[in-house]
C-alpha cells in the first residue's frame, strides 16, 4: 500500500521523477521564491501518452493556465486539474532548456538543463531524451507583449507559494528546478523546489 503522503525534495538546479496515482494531489512549492519549476507528466499505463501544453492551450482556448483548469494529454485525455494556486502566473509556451540552449545561445558546454534533469529519472520508465514532453513551467513568468512577442522574466512567486493539482489518472511526473542562472528567469539565483503528494 502506498503511503498517504510522499515528499520529494528537488535540489537547486536538479530534477526528480516520481509517481502520482489517480485521486492523489500534487503540491509543487517554490521554497525560496522566484524559481521556475519545469513540470512534465506521462501516463503510467502508456508512457507514449503525455501531458501536452499544446493540446491544453487548445482545450482551454488560452495561452495561460489558472485555478480550476484541466490539463490534457496528447490524446485530449484529462490528466490533472488545478485545485489551488497562490501565484497565478505560470508558462505553457516556452520549451524546457536543453544542452543546445546553453551551447548555442550562451557558448557554455555541460551546463545543467531541464531536459537532462527530467530525463535522468524518466529513463527508468523507458523514455529517451527525445521523449521528454514539452513542459508546463510552473512559477515561470512569460508575459506576452502587446506586439505578440514572448518574454521570460523573473517569477513573481514568493517563498512558500505553491500550486496544487489533482491527478485524474496514474502518472509518472518529473520536476526540474530550472538551472538557468545566466539571464533573468529565476532571479539569477537557482533554488530548490519541494513537492508533496497526498492521498485524499
Amino acid at each position: 500500500m502506498q503511503a498517504r503522503s510522499q515528499t520529494v525534495h528537488v535540489p537547486a538546479g536538479h530534477g526528480r521523477t516520481f509517481t502520482v496515482l489517480a485521486n492523489q494531489t500534487l503540491k509543487v512549492i517554490d521554497t525560496e521564491g522566484k524559481q521556475a519549476a519545469d513540470f512534465v507528466a506521462v501516463c503510467l499505463a502508456d508512457p507514449s501518452e503525455k501531458l501536452s501544453p499544446t493540446h491544453t492551450r487548445r482545450a482551454l482556448k488560452s495561452l495561460f493556465i489558472r485555478k480550476g483548469d484541466t490539463l490534457v494529454s496528447t490524446l485530449d485525455k484529462p490528466l490533472l486539474r488545478i485545485l489551488e494556486d497562490t501565484v497565478g502566473v505560470h508558462d505553457a509556451n516556452v520549451p524546457p532548456c536543453d544542452r543546445t540552449r546553453f551551447s548555442v545561445d550562451f557558448n557554455i558546454e555541460g551546463h545543467r538543463n531541464c531536459v537532462d534533469n527530467m530525463h535522468e529519472g524518466l529513463a527508468a520508465f523507458g523514455l529517451s531524451a527525445f521523449d521528454v514532453p514539452d513542459t508546463f513551467n510552473l512559477f515561470q513568468n512569460g508575459p506576452i507583449t502587446s506586439d505578440g512577442r514572448m518574454l521570460v522574466t523573473d517569477p513573481v512567486s514568493r517563498p512558500g507559494d505553491y500550486i496544487t493539482m489533482l491527478a485524474l489518472c496514474d502518472l509518472i511526473c518529473a520536476v526540474s528546478s530550472c538551472p538557468q542562472d545566466i539571464i533573468p528567469g529565476n532571479g539569477l539565483k537557482v533554488t530548490p523546489i519541494d513537492i508533496v503528494v497526498e492521498t485524499q
